[in-house]
């Protein structure tokens, strides 16, 4: 029987319930448990594929195309699993099958009401979802974790906590436990349990007893002795099941943290873990994940030399904007062991506007831009701020320092080059000037004009290196010397067929391409140190202990010649896919097993 962990959160959002849960799944997977995740978001949104980054952080792109809600990346780079979209529950989505069963007279002769048929189905569906195998053993996993959304007490979030309710009955006590996450705030030095007192009386008001309650501390200091006994005596639980979780140096040390306050002796009680049958094999990958975790926080803690990074985006207001592009740049300057800096410039800064309208922010923009050890460009949709990012990729190409286009900003470097190289001064994006005379980036054919949500090319896709390639192209090189690699895509526009011959002959080589050779997919400049653009996001499949390829290079370059010709010689000996062997197949394989045609995906 599976093991369900809920974590809710009290007071406020956004207060670190994703890494919470990520940590307990990662403490249980050293023990050689099988851990799985689910996230519950309860806004209306069937996915989180049409909200701006600004709204709820970056849309995380799944293998199978899922658009997702952020903490699913944080699962997926904690317990190096591989998730799906039905990880991912929202209201619409459970309103849409509850619905669509009516439709069809599944409900017949009954009122379809929010109790029993909604809390059925979510019941049903986490159930469902919490058997399906997610790492390389490929077994149905003993511990599914599920996070809940939100905040208790919202109306949006009450079906889901009814759910709850009601599901702890459904699998038993000895397999489902709770962890609430709280905030303490800290007033002038005095820890205040009012906050928290109150959530957990509201949760249980609504028919839950929290067996954890998880202190979250927004400042360095941790969770007093006093204050522990407080939230204790009034909330109901022993002092031992009251963790304090306040701020430290990184996230990564979170996953200790709560080990050194026995969270795992606990829940191996509670939930009688200790009665799961584990293999030698399990055993042993448990052990040496737990090693190499401690391993990787300690060297951590002992970095001196820098690298700094300038992130020249457009949604750099709220940084969760880039989540998986800022860790796959951790995860990179882990390995190459440096501590990161990133420098955050809002594109629109650099453009001549800015000078105009605020030079102050024109020159500090510039001056992150110019003292930076490489220049990183990601992904994002619409006009706004990309002639900045267009100057900061032509400053990275002239003043050869370490360059990495991500998406848009793949297809930026390519309209850069035109306009400068070529010298078509009017070269740009179908995506900005659908009748524009010189399109270098055309929306794709089969792409609907119509529908957003859902629509565009998404998942994991194959790569295809061209022949000659090995002998020196730095992409290639930094995933393993192979000739085929898979990576995530999210994107409604490509590189026009039409100018790719032009911008060969030019020197900007397109050295992978898709299966047919007609969709550009990396870009690379051989006379320079590193300047490379990925049509897709390989900042979705980094790990910590296995970083992204193509980051790790940018990384390792923006630290030196030295670093980046040693991490090239690590990959071709080392490097490892982080997707499991059934997902990587070809385009056609993966549309057939959809049941579409290849070009209507």
């Amino acid at each position: 029987m599976t093991k369900f962990i809920v974590v809710s959160g009290g007071v406020v959002s956004g207060i670190g319930k994703g890494v919470i849960a990520s940590s307990t799944g990662l403490l249980l997977k050293t023990t050689g448990l099988k851990v799985t995740a689910i996230k519950i978001d309860p806004y209306m949104n069937i996915d989180a594929g049409t909200m701006r980054p600004t709204e709820h952080g970056e849309v995380y792109v799944l293998n199978d195309g899922g658009e997702v809600d952020l903490d699913l990346g944080n699962y997926e780079r904690y317990l190096n699993v591989t998730l799906s979209r039905d990880n991912n529950i929202t209201t619409g989505k459970i309103y849409r099958e509850v619905i669509e069963k009516e439709r069809k007279g599944d409900y017949l002769g009954k009122t379809v009401q929010i109790v029993p048929h909604i809390t059925n189905a979510i019941q049903d569906w986490i159930e469902r979802v919490s058997k399906i195998p997610v790492d390389e053993s490929g077994e149905e996993p003993d511990v599914c974790i599920v996070e809940l959304g939100g905040t208790v007490g919202d109306i949006e979030s009450a079906p889901f906590v009814e759910a709850m309710r009601q599901f702890q009955f459904r699998v038993g006590h000895d397999n489902f436990a709770l962890i609430h996450v709280s905030l303490v705030p800290d007033m002038h030095g005095e820890q205040k349990t009012k906050p928290t007192q109150t959530t957990v009386h509201s949760l249980r008001g609504l028919g839950l007893l929290p067996d954890l309650i998880a202190c979250r501390l927004l400042v360095p200091q941790p969770l007093n002795p006093a204050t522990k006994e407080k939230i204790s005596m009034f909330c109901h639980v022993p002092p031992a099941q009251v963790v304090g979780v306040h701020d430290v140096t990184s996230v990564y040390h979170v996953p200790l943290l709560l080990q050194s306050q026995g969270i795992v002796e606990f829940l191996t009680q509670r939930l009688k873990l200790d009665a799961v049958k584990l293999t030698p094999t399990d055993l042993a990958r448990g052990e040496s994940l737990g090693r190499r975790w401690r391993e990787l926080t300690a060297g951590q803690e002992r970095l001196f030399d820098t690298v700094t990074i300038a992130l020249v985006g457009k949604y750099t207001d709220l940084k969760d904007s880039y989540m998986s592009v800022t860790k796959a740049l951790e995860h990179s300057a882990f390995r190459t062991h440096r501590k990161l800096v990133v420098q955050w410039v809002e594109s629109s800064d650099l453009e001549p506007e800015t000078q105009e309208s605020s030079p102050a922010r024109y020159h500090d923009a510039w001056r992150s831009v110019v003292g930076a050890g490489g220049i990183l460009v990601p992904g994002g949709f619409g006009q706004r701020g990309t002639e900045g990012m267009m100057l900061a990729i032509k400053y990275a190409r002239e003043q050869k320092v370490p360059f990495l286009g991500i998406c848009l900003g793949f297809q930026l470097a390519v309209v850069e080059w035109a306009r400068n190289i070529l010298g078509i001064e009017d070269a740009t994006s179908g995506e900005f000037d659908s009748t524009a005379a010189h399109p270098l980036i055309v929306f794709m054919p089969e792409i609907s004009k119509t529908h957003m949500g859902g629509t565009m090319r998404l998942g994991l896709r194959p790569t295809v290196f061209e022949e000659g390639t090995e002998t020196w192209s730095k992409a290639r090189a930094l995933y393993g010397g192979k000739g085929k690699i898979w990576e995530r895509h999210r994107h409604r526009y490509e590189v026009n067929p039409e100018y790719v011959e032009r911008l060969a002959e030019s020197g900007c080589v397109f050295a992978g391409k898709d299966e047919k050779g007609e969709r550009m997919q990396v870009m690379e400049l051989k006379d320079h140190p590193f300047f490379m653009g990925f049509q897709a996001h390989p900042e979705f499949c980094t790990r910590p202990l296995n970083p992204s390829p193509p980051f790790l290079g940018f990384v390792s370059a923006a630290a030196g010649r030295k670093v980046f010709e040693e991490q090239v010689k690590v990959q071709l000996e080392t490097f490892k896919p982080p997707h499991p062997e059934e997902s990587m197949v070809g385009e056609a394989e993966l549309k057939n097993a959809a049941g579409v045609n290849v070009r209507e995906a």
